[in-house]
């Protein structure tokens, strides 16, 4: 089993616009390709983190379906379009993926 992390920096005072979003993807779109709310948590920074980090943690059973959900994610016009409308809250090239080994 895996996390895949996904995070992303909030332009100063769009956090909520962004975790709105979030919410919208997790229901419109990460649905699509088995991201659902029993295998997915959206969080954001509090202590020791940046307020305005946000993340969204997705348990997968091995990294092929990674993968499978990535290639599948990449075929959504509605991924694209979401994309565009996310832009102008997320600091550009703060995104990155993390990939942990769910252990025990």
């Amino acid at each position: 089993m895996f996390v895949a992390r996904w995070s992303i920096e909030a332009r100063f005072g769009h956090k909520s616009e962004v975790l709105d979003q979030m919410h919208r993807w997790l229901r419109e779109i990460g649905s699509q390709v088995g991201w659902t709310e029993d295998n997915t948590r959206l969080l954001t920074g509090s202590i020791g983190a940046k307020e305005s980090t946000i993340q969204s943690e997705i348990v997968v059973a091995s990294l092929a379906e990674l993968e499978t959900a990535w290639a599948k994610l990449a075929t959504l016009e509605t991924h694209a379009a979401w994309s565009k409308q996310l832009e102008p809250h997320v600091v550009s090239g703060t995104q990155k993926w993390e990939i942990f080994r769910l252990l025990g």
